[in-house]
């Protein structure tokens, strides 16, 4: 049975970042505290990186950086996946540079 946990406004909780928030009552807590918009940029954050190796490092300072209190991604644009707002000029702008160095 997977216990339950709560999703961002547009992404749901992918397995690996489950995994590491239920394995901690701490951060799980802490988790289930923040706002949904909150979550969701957690989760964008963790889920929007290209590497592997990466993707593990943000998996886990999710649950270390919870529990330090931090309740947003630091020195993040945030979520490009929402469709209930515009992506800002600087945002797009951060976007342009990533697609021309893939």
């Amino acid at each position: 049975m997977t216990k339950q946990i709560s999703s961002g406004t547009v992404h749901k909780v992918p397995p690996d970042l489950r995994k590491e928030l239920t394995s901690d009552s701490k951060a799980l807590a802490k988790w289930e505290d923040l706002t949904p918009l909150a979550r969701n940029e957690w989760i964008c954050w963790v889920i929007s990186v290209t590497w592997e190796e990466t993707r593990r490092d943000h998996v886990k300072r999710v649950r270390s950086e919870l529990k330090e209190g931090m309740r947003r991604p630091c020195c993040w644009y945030g979520c490009s996946h929402r469709k209930d707002k515009l992506v800002s000029p600087s945002v797009q702008a951060v976007l342009a540079r990533r697609s021309k160095l893939k």
